[in-house]
């Protein structure tokens, strides 16, 4: 199926193939297919997910919004991409760095969850809602919140969730000062993991090491996540700066903000 191979893409990494195919794919269905609003829905969530991903979140906020009224209407099945939509929205708003707000909404989805287990899947939605809780969490510097989540969650996540919510552990971690462990985390994801995160472990394992006093590491770990950020994300995506900026603190031998 289209959608299936699109969202193979977003997994991997490949953000702005995936959502330009998505966005290619609503237009077909509009066009030539009898099938409702169903598949377009389907399509706009994964286009706006990819946006976000790559970096573009303030871009699709409105059409996240526009998309979420419209599903705020369906009911049965329909609330759980009501669900997904919304996760979106949360992921967005913690690129943005719109922390408060992201936990916010992020709460209020692990709430609707337990309303509509009993009549269809919710797991996947609460394991990518509690990833994006945890890095609203280290984004407000409660890090012991977010490492509890973190922690307590990674057991049951499935690949694309289980990096993420390392990435959280490794950030929460380091938030603490505790560089051994969040060394350690970081050094336990696979690879094929990694490069959906773009970078986002790269700067964990490079603050972990500077936080070591090992500087010549974290240099080269922190060019590498540049590198990854540069490669992989739209230019306006914050995570380039952040990887940025802590390169530029370890090559000024100065202390990690």
């Amino acid at each position: 199926m289209v959608y299936d191979r699109l969202r193979d893409l977003f997994e991997v990494g490949e953000y702005e193939e995936a959502e330009v195919g998505a966005r290619a794919f609503a237009a077909v269905s509009r066009r030539f297919w009898d099938r409702g609003p169903v598949v377009e829905w389907l399509a706009g969530g994964l286009a706006t997910a990819a946006a976000i991903a790559h970096g573009r979140g303030a871009e699709v906020l409105a059409e996240l919004d526009a998309l979420i009224a419209d599903l705020e209407r369906t009911t049965g099945a329909g609330r759980a991409l009501l669900l997904d939509v919304r996760v979106n929205r949360v992921a967005a708003l913690v690129v943005q760095g719109r922390y408060t707000e992201a936990e916010a909404e992020a709460d209020g989805i692990l709430r609707a969850t337990v309303r509509i287990a009993h009549f269809t899947k919710v797991w996947g939605i609460e394991m990518s809602t509690l990833a994006n809780l945890a890095d609203a969490l280290c984004g407000q510097g409660r890090y012991e919140e977010a490492e509890a989540i973190a922690r307590g969650n990674l057991p049951r996540a499935a690949a694309g969730a289980a990096a993420a919510l390392h990435c959280a552990l490794v950030c929460s971690l380091n938030g603490q000062g505790r560089y051994e462990e969040a060394l350690a985390e970081a050094r336990r994801l696979t690879p094929l993991w990694v490069r959906a995160e773009s970078g986002a472990l790269d700067i964990g394992t490079a603050t972990a090491l500077l936080g070591l006093g090992r500087r010549s590491e974290a240099e080269a770990t922190a060019r590498q996540a540049l590198d990854a950020c540069k490669r992989f994300l739209h230019p306006i995506h914050p995570r380039i700066q952040k990887a940025r900026t802590l390169l530029s603190c370890i090559t000024a031998d100065g202390p990690l903000a």
